[in-house]
Parts: C-alpha cells; sequence; structure tokens
C-alpha cells in the first residue's frame, strides 16, 4: 500500500495532465473504436504520461488500462488501473464532465484512488485506511437519507444498446420511487459524486474496471457502499454491473435491482 506521501505524488501527477489536456484538446483527433466508443488524441496522452511517469517512480507495479496499447504483462499481483479519460464523448462535446481515473490495485482489492476532473480542478481521492478527500476537504455520503428523496444517478450503457429495454425498464421502476434521476456520462465522477453527498446513488450495468476502481476506495472511505448488482464485491480487474450508494438508501435499491 502507499504510504501518505506517495499517495500526494501519485496524486499530484493525476493533476499534472491538465496542461498536456488542455494542448492535446486543441487539436481533436477522434478515433471510432465502436458503436457510441471514442478515443482521442488525449487518451492516448494522458495514458503516455502516466504510464511513463509511474514506472519511473514504482517500476515493479504493471498497469491495466483502457486503450489496449496500455495493457502489460502480468508482473505482479499489483497494478495501476487507468482510464486516462473517463467521459470521451463528453470531451468531444466539450461537455466539461470528464476525469482522468487511476485506481491501484493491490492483492485482490484496490487500495488507492484518484479521480481528477481538469475542467473544474476537482480531485477526489483515497487511500484505504485515511479517508476520502475532495481536493483538501474530507468527503463523506449522504446520512440518513430516505429512497423517496434520493437523487440517483445511472449510466445508460451507450454500447450496447439492445439492452436499452430491459435497462431503462428497471430506470423507471427507480425513478418513480426517487426524488430525481441523473446522467453526467462519466461514471467515475457519478460514483464520486456519491461519495461527497452530491447524490446518492449511481448503477450501471457491465462497466469496466477503469470505469469505477478509483472512484469505488474513494466512496468506501467516505462511507458507501458499491457492489455488483448480485451484492457482490467488484471483480475490480474485470466487468462489473455497480451498484454505488449511501448506506441508508442501498438496500433498497439492490432489492428493486435483484427483482428487475
Amino acid at each position: 500500500m502507499l504510504d501518505w506521501e506517495q499517495m500526494m505524488e501519485v496524486t499530484a501527477l493525476v493533476q499534472g495532465t491538465r496542461s498536456l489536456i488542455e494542448r492535446e484538446l486543441a487539436k481533436a483527433e477522434v478515433t471510432v473504436k465502436g458503436a457510441a466508443d471514442y478515443v482521442t488524441n488525449v487518451d492516448f496522452a494522458v495514458q503516455d504520461y502516466l504510464k511513463t511517469e509511474l514506472r519511473k517512480r514504482f517500476p515493479q507495479i504493471s498497469m491495466i488500462a483502457e486503450e489496449k496499447d496500455g495493457q502489460e504483462q502480468k508482473k505482479s499481483s499489483r497494478y495501476w488501473i487507468l482510464d486516462p479519460i473517463d467521459g470521451t464523448t463528453n470531451l468531444i462535446h466539450h461537455y466539461q464532465l470528464s476525469a482522468v481515473s487511476l485506481a491501484l490495485y493491490e492483492e485482490g482489492t484496490v487500495t488507492f484512488g484518484v479521480v481528477y476532473n481538469p475542467f473544474t480542478e476537482e480531485t477526489f481521492w483515497a487511500g484505504t485506511g485515511c479517508g476520502a478527500y475532495l481536493n483538501d476537504m474530507p468527503v463523506s455520503v449522504s446520512s440518513d437519507v430516505a429512497l423517496p428523496d434520493a437523487l440517483v444517478s445511472f449510466g445508460s450503457n451507450p454500447y450496447d444498446k439492445g439492452q436499452a429495454h430491459r435497462l431503462f425498464a428497471l430506470f423507471e421502476k427507480i425513478f418513480l420511487k426517487t426524488a430525481d434521476f441523473r446522467r453526467t456520462g462519466s461514471a467515475a465522477l457519478d460514483i464520486c459524486y456519491v461519495a461527497c453527498g452530491r447524490q446518492d446513488a449511481f448503477l450501471e450495468w457491465n462497466l469496466k474496471p477503469w470505469d469505477y476502481a478509483a472512484a469505488a476506495v474513494i466512496l468506501k472511505e467516505a462511507g458507501g457502499v458499491i457492489t455488483d448488482w448480485s451484492h457482490n464485491e467488484p471483480e475490480w480487474i474485470k466487468n462489473s454491473s455497480i451498484l454505488a450508494a449511501a448506506p441508508g438508501v442501498y438496500d433498497e435499491l439492490q432489492k428493486m435491482i435483484e427483482t428487475e
């Protein structure tokens, strides 16, 4: 596990991507990977930068990253899990809800995570046993929230629209029992918003590990609950359908998912 000084060093590295993102955005190179799935020169630039800098400082830790050239041969039970830009579609549309998401996976769990939005300069970060923070301020999930008052966010899984009928039927059921819905287009930011109490829950089907790993440790350190849709610990280095919530609404939402 990283010590406090190392966590600060890695967090600063992630924050250091801001100028790189601004510079690369001016080039506006977009490639279509699949249905509603894009990659930009920004993604590759951020990934290359962090891969290089982290390898200098932590040569013994491998990396799992969204863009396939970031995959490394398994060398140990420790991995950086990186999404260079979570919310690439938002980035392309200048929506300013995108984030660099970096987690450290060790011995079957995630022990450190940082999620950085360069457009708002908000940095969410946490280490196991150290609490969760937004920039320098501790954060926690909403307390004593009841489901009828809950603000819930969701991911619509645009990469597999064949699931839309089933998923939106579930979303409708939840929407009718809660205060309102939100959708930002960035799972990492949505989970962090649950961690700091802006939202009370988030759910999405079939998320990739780099979409949720960093935000998961932030949420847990903020007092939240995160599982897959079967009430199990997420796979961390595999795809999982994710429910992230404040404890006050988790059980009821999980029951609705299970009976869907």
